[in-house]
C-alpha cells in the first residue's frame, strides 16, 4: 500500500470511528512495568502508523530497544534522547489513536517518583487509568501512589492491568495474588470500577486480542473495555455547571456568554444563576460555530445568551438555579504539592479554579498521607509529590462543588506568585461551615472616619533586612519624630512581638510564614484604626512581604528595605547572633544557612553602612510627606 492510500486510510479511521465519543486514560505504573510498551502495542494493533513510522520503529529498535530481534513498542512514545538512553519515560506523552467503536486520547506518564508531577498532569484530565504492574514485582509503593493520585485527580474506573505475564508463565495463581493484594488497598478509595486484565503487552496478549496461553481469563481484553465505558451518562447527569471564559460582545445587538460546559446539560429556557452573586436569567440561545442548539451537554463550547442583562465577568460560574453550587471563602481539600520549595501553611499563593484566579493562603495543614499505608499523619509542611489534607482561605468568595460530585468544579490548582510556576493540585471535599456562619459586621464608625479625626492617612511601614541592618534602630527614631510632631503611631517589633503575640513560634521557614502573618494580620487592624504603624521585622520571604501588602489598600503599604551589606551586619552584631550562629548554636539563621530574598521595587532603600540612623530616619519621613500620608 502507498504512502497515499495509507493516508487516506488512516483519515478514514479517524472521522468515522464510532459513536462513543472520545476516551481519555492514562498508563502509569511503576518505572518499566510496561507502560510505553502498551500504547505502542496499541497504535500498531490499530494499523495507525504510516510506512515510515514502522521503518523508523524497526530501526530505533534495533539501536535502543530491549526487545531483541522484536520491535520495541516503547519507542513509539519515548521520544525524548534521555529517555531512550535511560529506557524510561520523563514527560507525559499524549497519543491519539481510533477504532471502528471509538476515538482515544492516551497519555503515558512517567514512573519514576521525581516526576510525579508529570503523572498527576496527565490524570487530571482522563476518565480511566490503566495501572500497570509487572507479574514478577507485584504492587510496588509507585504503584500505590499513582493509584492514590488518580483517586485524588477525580478518576472513577481503574483498569488493573497486570503485565508481563509470559516472565511469570501466564500463571493464574500468580495473577489473583497480585490483584488480591492491589484490592485491600485500593478498595477503601472509592473507585466506581477496577477491572483486573492479565496481559503481555510485548505480544499483545489480551491487549488488542484475547489470549491463547492465558485462556482461563473470561473478562475482557483492554481494548473491549476501553471501547464499551460509557461516560456520557455520568457527566450529562451532574448539574449543570459553565465557567464563563469570555463576555462575547462583538456589537451592541448581541451580549453572550462563552464557556465549556464542564457537566450536566443545559436547555433553551432553563433557568440559570450566576453562582457568585446568585444573580438569575433564562437561557434564549445556545449559540455554537456551526449554528444554535437546543440542548448542549458536559464537553460542548457554546455561547450562552440571557433573556435578560445581568453582571457576568470572566471567571463567574453559570449554574442550574435548581442545584446551586457552594459559594465561600473557606474549605477544605486534599493537595498534592509538586514543587521542590515545601508548602508552607500561612504563605500566599494563586488558586486557579475553572477559570477564575485569586491569591489563597492554606490555613492549615491537617495532616499529611503515608503513600504506603495511606494511613494520615501529623506534618507542619508538605515536601515534594506530598499529599496532605489542608484547610484553604481564598481572598475572595468562590463558587465550587465538592470534588467527588463535579470535578472540574471541584479541582484547583496553586500558582507561585513569583514564578508563576504550578506547584500543586487540589481537591475540595467540603466548604467550611465557620465560613457560612461569620459575616463582616457594619461599623458606624469607618477606617476614613478615624484617619480624618486624627488629620494623617494611615500607613503601614514596613522595614525589612538582615539582623543588624538597623531596622529597628530606625524606626523607633521615625515612630518617636512622628509622635513629636502630633502624629498618631503604634510600633510592631520582631523581638517584642515574641515576647506575647508570636512566643510559640520558632524559626524554622513554616514558622517565619506565621510569624508575619499573625504581624499582618494585626498590622491591617492597626492601619484601620487610622493609625502610622512601623513594622520591624527580618520577614525573609518575598511571598509574605507581598502578601502583608494585599492586605491594606493601595498606598497603605510602604516597604522600607534596610539594605545593609552582611559584611557590615556581621560586624556590629549587636546581639551576638551571628557569632552564635557561626558556632552552630543557632539554626536557620537569616543571611547564612537561612536565605534572604531582597525586595524587588522598595518604596524606600536605606544603606545604613552610609547614613546614620537620624538621616535614614529623615528620609522615611521625607517619603511620607511627598506621598501627603502626613495630612
Amino acid at each position: 500500500m502507498n504512502i497515499e492510500a495509507k493516508r487516506d486510510e488512516v483519515i478514514e479511521r479517524l472521522t468515522h470511528s464510532g459513536g462513543r465519543g472520545v476516551l481519555r486514560f492514562l498508563t502509569c505504573g511503576s518505572v518499566d512495568d510496561g507502560k510505553s510498551t502498551l500504547i505502542g502495542r496499541l497504535l500498531y494493533d490499530s494499523k495507525l502508523l504510516f510506512e515510515d513510522q514502522l521503518n523508523v520503529l524497526e530501526r530505533d529498535s534495533r539501536k535502543h530497544g530491549t526487545a531483541g530481534d522484536e520491535i520495541d513498542f516503547a519507542l513509539l512514545l519515548d521520544g525524548l534522547e534521555a529517555e531512550r538512553e535511560q529506557g524510561i519515560t520523563i514527560d507525559v506523552a499524549y497519543r491519539f489513536f481510533a477504532t471502528e467503536k471509538r476515538k482515544f486520547v492516551v497519555a503515558d506518564t512517567p514512573g519514576h517518583e521525581q516526576y510525579t508531577r508529570n503523572m498527576a498532569t496527565g490524570a487530571s484530565t482522563a476518565d480511566v487509568a490503566v495501572i500497570l504492574i509487572d507479574a514478577r514485582k507485584g504492587v510496588l509503593v509507585q504503584t500505590l501512589r499513582h493509584t492514590y493520585i488518580a483517586r485524588m485527580m477525580g478518576i472513577r474506573h481503574i483498569v488493573l492491568a497486570v503485565n508481563k505475564m509470559d516472565l511469570a508463565d501466564n500463571s493464574r495463581g500468580r495473577f489473583h495474588e497480585i490483584v488480591a493484594e492491589y484490592l485491600k488497598s485500593a478498595e477503601s478509595l472509592g473507585f466506581e470500577s477496577i477491572t483486573p486484565i492479565p496481559m503481555s503487552a510485548r505480544f499483545g496478549d489480551n491487549v488488542t486480542r484475547r489470549s491463547d496461553a492465558m485462556n482461563w481469563h473470561t473478562g475482557p481484553t483492554l481494548l473491549e473495555y476501553l471501547e464499551d465505558l460509557d461516560l456520557d451518562t455520568e457527566l450529562r447527569n451532574e448539574p449543570f455547571r459553565m465557567p464563563v471564559q469570555w463576555v462575547n460582545r462583538p456589537n451592541l445587538n448581541f451580549r453572550g456568554y462563552s464557556g465549556m460546559i464542564v457537566s450536566g446539560k443545559v436547555s433553551v429556557g432553563d433557568a440559570i444563576v450566576v453562582a457568585q452573586s446568585g444573580l438569575a436569567a433564562n437561557v434564549s440561545r445556545i449559540v455554537t460555530a456551526d449554528g444554535d442548539l437546543e440542548t448542549a451537554g458536559a464537553g460542548d463550547a457554546v455561547t450562552l445568551v440571557l433573556n435578560q442583562e445581568i453582571d457576568i465577568s470572566r471567571g463567574d460560574v453559570l449554574a442550574s438555579a435548581e442545584q446551586r453550587p457552594e459559594v465561600s471563602d473557606q474549605f477544605a481539600a486534599e493537595i498534592l504539592w509538586m514543587a521542590n520549595d515545601d508548602l508552607l501553611p500561612g504563605r500566599s499563593y494563586l488558586l486557579k479554579i475553572g477559570t477564575a484566579t485569586t491569591p489563597a493562603t492554606i490555613t492549615t495543614l491537617k495532616h499529611r498521607v503515608d503513600i504506603n499505608t495511606y494511613e494520615k499523619q501529623p506534618s507542619r509542611k508538605l515536601e515534594m509529590n506530598g499529599i496532605g489534607f489542608c484547610n484553604v482561605s481564598t481572598a475572595r468568595p468562590i463558587a465550587f462543588d465538592p470534588f467527588r460530585e463535579v470535578r472540574d468544579t471541584g479541582s484547583f490548582i496553586l500558582i507561585d506568585r513569583f514564578t508563576n510556576q504550578t506547584v500543586g493540585g487540589g481537591m475540595i471535599e467540603f466548604g467550611l461551615r465557620r465560613a457560612s456562619n461569620i459575616h463582616t459586621q457594619a461599623m458606624d464608625v469607618s477606617k476614613e472616619r478615624r484617619s480624618q479625626i486624627k488629620g494623617q492617612k494611615p500607613t503601614l511601614l514596613w522595614f525589612t533586612g538582615l539582623s543588624g541592618a538597623g531596622k529597628s534602630t530606625v524606626a523607633n527614631i521615625v515612630e518617636r519624630k512622628l509622635a513629636e510632631a502630633g502624629l498618631h503611631t503604634y510600633s510592631l517589633d520582631g523581638d517584642n512581638v515574641r515576647h506575647g503575640l508570636n512566643r510559640d513560634l520558632g524559626f524554622t521557614d513554616e514558622d517565619r510564614v506565621e510569624n508575619i502573618r499573625r504581624i499582618g494580620e494585626v498590622g491591617k487592624l492597626f492601619v484601620d484604626a487610622g493609625l502610622l504603624v512601623t513594622c520591624s521585622f527580618i520577614s525573609p520571604f518575598r511571598s509574605e512581604r507581598r502578601m502583608v501588602r494585599e492586605l491594606v489598600d493601595d498606598g497603605e503599604f510602604v516597604e522600607v528595605f534596610v539594605d545593609t551589606p552582611l559584611d557590615v551586619c556581621m560586624e556590629r552584631d549587636v546581639k551576638g547572633l551571628y557569632k552564635k550562629a557561626q558556632a552552630g548554636e543557632i539554626k536557620n539563621f537569616t543571611g547564612l544557612d537561612s536565605p534572604y530574598e531582597e525586595p524587588e521595587a522598595p518604596e524606600i532603600r536605606l544603606d545604613t553602612s552610609k547614613l546614620s540612623a537620624e538621616e535614614a530616619a529623615d528620609q522615611v519621613i521625607a517619603h511620607l510627606r511627598e506621598r501627603g500620608r502626613l495630612g
